[in-house]
């Protein structure tokens, strides 16, 4: 392998992280939210090992990912989130896609692209409850609600609204966007219905609805202080060390000379940085493990490098051409993205395209 890294990518806790949380909520459906490069662990492959555990239904942010994804699953139902760019009215229909309409101008034009083409369209179209994002705010739905001839030549097949504290149990906002989805789905024409993301899966089956569509907790994070069930680890990011320094008389690490060292020490360096998806804020955070030993990352995460303290561990296991474990293999990426002031989604949706990924389970290739 030529590569400085490894991005190890488990398909079969994919899996089996759906088939948990599908377990969560048995009378909804579960969906799967494989936008960002299905977190950053690969769309396509992504995609198949939830499609083989009987996922159907699948969530992108955008066209361009929701047409990757139909060029390989050719009968699933793809919603884009991100509404319907003018124009693009022709690749929704002719790919089989579903757009999630935004505002009352994104249903206006999908209704005129069914008139033009005189036939009926399916469409989701989003509720915003309170994340002041995306979706029909309360003003435009009333609207709706009372010009119900806005829907002619639509099947609305889904209405959706997106929790804004879900990960904050005890937040107010939660019960109130709960309150407002449902007093808005009683003035609406009745179709299936979805609130849960993730973290919102957590907080109650009065919010499953008829479908739910987990993203980051799929790819093996645990977005939810009340989770009571643990994901299985899907990516494990291994970094070959390049050179290792013995610092026998007191010098210091890296940009700005955060780091002192008096000695004696042994610092490795490896060749994966913030251009990687490794951010810089975990510099003097995040630790690595070689085996069972744990190694501190010193100085500042440069562009390409990081080095890491590794004056514990025998020198036989930390010469060049070892491996230092970033993510995974012992370091939770739940932990370490508190340690940086990010989150897993961040640290997912950042991994680099330098990476060899290498896939195991069933459907790798």
């Amino acid at each position: 392998m030529t590569a400085a890294a490894s991005l190890h990518i488990d398909l079969d806790a994919l899996a089996a992280n759906w088939r948990t949380l599908a377990a969560l909520a048995p009378a909804a459906e579960t969906a799967a939210v494989v936008k960002a490069n299905a977190y950053g662990v690969g769309l396509e492959p992504a995609a198949r090992a939830f499609a083989a555990a009987g996922c159907r239904t699948f969530f992108t942010a955008t066209i361009d990912e929701a047409l990757r994804l139909r060029r390989t699953d050719g009968q699933a139902r793809i919603f884009v989130l991100n509404g319907l760019l003018p124009g693009s009215e022709a690749t929704f229909t002719g790919h089989g896609l579903i757009p999630v309409l935004n505002d009352l101008v994104d249903i206006e034009r999908w209704q005129a692209w069914a008139a033009q083409r005189e036939t009926v369209l399916p469409a989701a179209i989003q509720l915003d409850t309170g994340m002041t994002r995306l979706g029909l705010r309360g003003p435009d739905t009333e609207r709706l609600a009372a010009e119900l001839t806005r829907l002619r030549g639509l099947q609305v097949v889904l209405w959706l609204t997106h929790p804004a504290c879900a990960d904050l149990p005890d937040h107010p906002l939660n019960r109130t966007q709960l309150d407002r989805f449902r007093r808005r789905l009683a003035m609406l024409p009745r179709a299936p219905a979805s609130f849960c993301n993730s973290p919102a899966l957590h907080l109650g089956p009065d919010r499953h609805f008829d479908l739910i569509r987990p993203g980051v907790a799929l790819y093996g994070a645990n977005p939810s202080p009340v989770a009571t069930v643990r994901m299985r680890e899907v990516v494990h990011l291994k970094a070959r060390i390049l050179q290792t320094h013995r610092v026998d008389t007191p010098r210091t690490v890296g940009y700005g000379a955060t780091h002192p060292v008096a000695g004696p020490a042994r610092i490795a360096t490896v060749g994966v940085g913030y251009a990687d998806g490794y951010p810089r804020s975990l510099s003097g955070q995040a630790v690595g493990r070689i085996g069972d030993h744990v190694v501190p990352l010193v100085g500042r995460v440069s562009m390409d490098l990081s080095t890491f303290d590794v004056s514990t561990v025998p020198e036989d296991l930390s010469l060049p051409g070892a491996e230092i474990s970033l993510i995974g293999g012992g370091v939770d990426i739940d932990a370490l993205a508190e340690a940086g002031g990010t989150i897993a989604y961040e640290l997912l949706a950042g991994l680099g395209l330098r990476y060899a990924r290498v896939y195991s389970g069933q459907g790798a290739v």
